[in-house]
């Protein structure tokens, strides 16, 4: 590996970590980021740290030099802090490199440690007051408030605060970029199980059951697409996930709902090719949202505003009774349910619509 002992190197060529290690659609969230420092000062180098599950998200991407594969993530200890294990993984992972800073866009324990162990000489993060573990901002040197809604462009202010400090250190003379947010995902890898035809796919399964829409809504809504349109419902899901998924088959006419089993490779692919996309507050919403896909978002517990698609191509549906909680509860989230197939669909149609290929 190599070794970052030439601390004059860093004079002529920042180097940078990126900690955001889950989940999928977080990831996503914090691409922009990268991209908008890369293009601030071409030369720098960036590395970035993320849990293995997620690392295809960044194969390729021309905005990061190097990615750190974290090992899936344990349980967490006594208070949330990361098991004894999972710190002593980071600190081998990390103990060849030197970095000039770090910045942690998730606000948790685990990550901040992360940043511990990369010996930065300034470490960005978020304040107290806006990550889910305010402990974590004591390995901050730089906490940078943000008054953005969406996450997307909390993480861009973050990176122009960043920017400004790489303007005053280092000999940076390239202007200043245009702020947008561009998502480099990989092409994918198209995978077996979906169908030669136009489909609509859906991904059913988020981070905690209280986001998920009831898997009889579903099967309805793979029933009212097939009558109306002839085009199967794909249900997209990880290896593990099958017998779920599988359950939502069983309750849909034969035909009407298809399985489609992918890793994240094959989810992008999956995603690209189909004709609209219906999912949940997750990941597979999110790579379809900035891809521009269209589709429907359906959401309960979680803020749109700060967590829903970004762009413009989905329509989000959400009960205005809906209490914005974030609880990870492992249960069903009664307000869900008030999003009926049939609003969906209502949604759904003129996209299809509108998107018919000749």
């Amino acid at each position: 590996m190599m070794s970052y002992s030439d601390t004059g190197a860093s004079k002529t060529r920042p180097r940078i970590l990126i900690v955001r290690l889950s989940a999928m659609g977080d990831v996503i969230h914090a691409l922009p980021a990268a991209v908008h420092l890369k293009r601030a000062v071409p030369r720098l180098e960036l590395t970035w740290v993320v849990r293995e599950r997620w690392s295809a998200l960044l194969r390729n991407n021309p905005c990061v030099d190097r990615v750190i594969a974290l090992p899936s993530a344990p349980t967490s200890g006594l208070f949330g802090f990361p098991r004894l294990r999972e710190i002593n993984t980071a600190r081998k992972l990390l103990r060849d490199y030197r970095f000039d800073v770090a910045v942690d866009f998730q606000g948790l324990l685990r990550s901040a440690a992360v940043t511990l162990f990369s010996r930065a000489d300034k470490v960005f993060g978020f304040p107290r007051s806006q990550i889910r573990e305010p402990l974590a901002a004591a390995c901050y040197s730089d906490r940078i408030p943000t008054s953005s809604a969406h996450v997307v462009d909390k993480n861009l202010d973050v990176a122009r605060a960043l920017e400004q400090s790489l303007r005053s250190g280092w000999d940076v003379n390239t202007p200043a970029p245009e702020r947008t947010a561009t998502f480099p995902l990989p092409p994918g890898k198209p995978e077996p199980h979906l169908p030669e035809g136009d489909y609509v796919l859906a991904s059913p399964f988020a981070g905690w059951k209280a986001k998920e829409w009831p898997p009889e809504y579903f099967a309805e809504l793979a029933t009212i697409l097939h009558r109306e349109t002839g085009m199967p419902l794909v249900i997209d899901c990880a290896p593990f996930q099958q017998d779920e998924a599988r359950a939502i088959i069983d309750l849909a006419p034969a035909g009407t709902c298809l399985l489609h089993p992918s890793s994240v490779e094959g989810l992008i692919a999956a995603t690209r090719r189909a004709r609209a996309v219906v999912g949940v507050d997750s990941g597979p919403l999110h790579v379809a949202a900035t891809l521009g896909q269209p589709g429907v978002a359906i959401f309960g517990q979680t803020d749109p505003v700060r967590n829903g698609p970004y762009g413009s191509s989905f329509h989000v549906l959400r009960d205005p009774a809906a209490v914005t909680s974030y609880k990870h509860e492992q249960r069903p989230d009664p307000v869900m349910r008030s999003i009926q197939p049939r609003d969906v669909w209502d949604a759904l149609s003129p996209m299809l619509a509108s998107t018919r290929k000749l």
